[in-house]
């Protein structure tokens, strides 16, 4: 028998029809998977439903073995249930693929599962906020997004939100908060608000709202400018925010660059290889395996936009797309990575729309650097020496006070989590063997510099921290 490899170009393999985001938790696909049609007329449309959902998972699903069981008996076991209304059905598809062991195949309401779709997509309908859940669970804002209702009504920073459309916030969580101010373009919410002694409501009317997560600062040295720039997701905008940051800086005729990937949790595969292609001049991007351990390779293009030198800054909160980039820029040589290990996500999932429109997010593929090496999950000694995702070869921590041989010294001023309005400042000594040709110089980039745009609330789990916006 021949296999024939699947062609990989962009975000999908022919054939399959599978539209890959790669997210600090997923991102979405379409299969044109449907309920078994041979028995669907025997069924109600709970149970249609939910053979839907296993034939998705079936088809698609990155470990054919599926966790060492018999997926036709899981489906037979979960279909003998009397679903009677959709709240039964959806906690069975829950069991039923929390069965897989995998924490990042999920079932997805339609509320998450649209949140996903926008922020991914890089635009968004809503007042444009930028929140944050402070020590003492206040919702406070962390800044309103320029043009946007908010910044109209004079929203500031520190504000803290009480309600929305009457209803209380407190004892919310960010998620709900956020889906509560997000809603159709056009319509209204009100929003009850404080400021020190002040109280008052304002009546916002939500926007479409384009989500971008890049954000760059010039640094004027003695030596040369050094470009920052700051990427919060891999989102529908991403790749071409980027490219317009290098533009603007080759322009300026700047030395070198910093790209800072630090909590950021990911996002659309295609988003982290065209950014790689802006830096790296040959060789892969990544490496993909399928679920029957069929490899295919994402090339460089030879289109980059600058050759100045680069240092990447990671953390434990940079994930899935984050660690595409970053690990195709280490293993090409192409840059300095600085920082503590990353996550360790090393797997592809596609987002897959049910016939109500919740959905799911389907684990379908794993990726590994160029250069062949696995990023596994966290906590996972056996394969990772007691931890997950990419580092530095030298061991250097991200805000470990120190010295190196022949190293500049990047400062980093960060904002204390005990003092949500940023007045005490954090200082630390980091040190980085810098590929920028500047020495001895000094560089001090608030680690709050990092503006979380989007729907970032939609993601679960350690990726996220405490911030959102909509």
């Amino acid at each position: 028998m021949v296999v024939q490899k699947p062609r990989y170009t962009g975000i999908r393999w022919r054939g399959w029809g599978i539209r890959i985001v790669l997210l600090g938790c997923l991102l979405w696909a379409s299969l044109g998977i449907g309920a078994c049609t041979g028995q669907a007329s025997r069924w109600g449309e709970e149970q249609q439903l939910l053979a839907q959902a296993w034939a998705y998972v079936d088809r698609a699903y990155v470990d054919p073995g599926f966790n060492g069981q018999n997926w036709w008996q899981v489906r037979q076991r979960f279909l003998s249930r009397p679903l009677k209304e959709r709240k039964q059905t959806y906690q069975a598809i829950e069991e039923m693929l929390a069965t897989l062991g995998d924490p990042f195949t999920r079932f997805l309401d339609k509320e998450h599962y649209l949140s996903l779709q926008t922020s991914t997509a890089g635009e968004l309908s809503g007042v444009g906020l930028q929140i944050a859940i402070d020590e003492q669970g206040a919702v406070r804002v962390i800044a309103p997004m320029e043009g946007t209702p908010a910044e109209q009504a004079g929203i500031q920073p520190q504000d803290e939100i009480l309600a929305v459309d009457r209803v209380p916030v407190a004892g919310l969580s960010l998620d709900e908060v956020a889906e509560r101010m997000r809603g159709r373009s056009g319509t209204p919410v009100t929003l009850k608000l404080r400021r020190q002694d002040r109280i008052w409501e304002v009546e916002l009317v939500r926007q479409s709202i384009t989500i971008n997560p890049v954000r760059t600062r010039f640094f004027e040295l003695p030596q040369g400018s050094v470009a920052y720039i700051r990427l919060s997701q891999f989102n529908g905008n991403a790749a071409a925010q980027v490219r317009q940051a290098i533009r603007t800086a080759e322009a300026q005729g700047v030395r070198g660059y910093i790209l800072d990937l630090r909590n950021n949790p990911g996002g659309l595969l295609q988003a982290a290889i065209e950014i790689a292609r802006f830096w790296i001049p040959k060789g892969d991007i990544v490496l993909v395996t399928d679920r029957h351990g069929i490899q295919d390779s994402i090339p460089a293009t030879g289109e980059v936009l600058t050759e100045a030198p680069l240092v990447v800054l990671v953390n434990q909160g940079s994930a899935s797309a984050s660690e595409v980039l970053a690990g195709a820029l280490q293993d090409s040589g192409r840059a300095q990575l600085v920082g503590t290990r990353t996550f360790g996500k090393g797997l592809i999932q596609s987002l897959l729309e049910l016939a109500d429109g919740s959905g799911l997010a389907v684990t379908t593929a794993k990726y590994l650097t160029p250069s062949g090496h696995d990023i596994p999950s966290p906590g996972d000694p056996a394969r990772c020496g007691g931890g997950g995702g990419i580092h530095s070869p030298d061991g250097r921590n991200l805000g470990r006070a120190g010295g190196h041989p022949a190293a500049a010294s990047l400062g980093v001023v960060g904002a204390d989590p005990r003092d949500p309005g940023g007045q005490k400042r954090v200082r630390e000594e980091i040190p980085l063997q810098t590929q920028i040709s500047i020495v001895g110089i000094r560089i001090w980039i608030p680690v709050c510099f990092q503006f979380v745009l989007g729907s970032e609330a939609g993601f679960s789990g350690p990726l996220l921290g405490s911030s959102a916006g909509f």
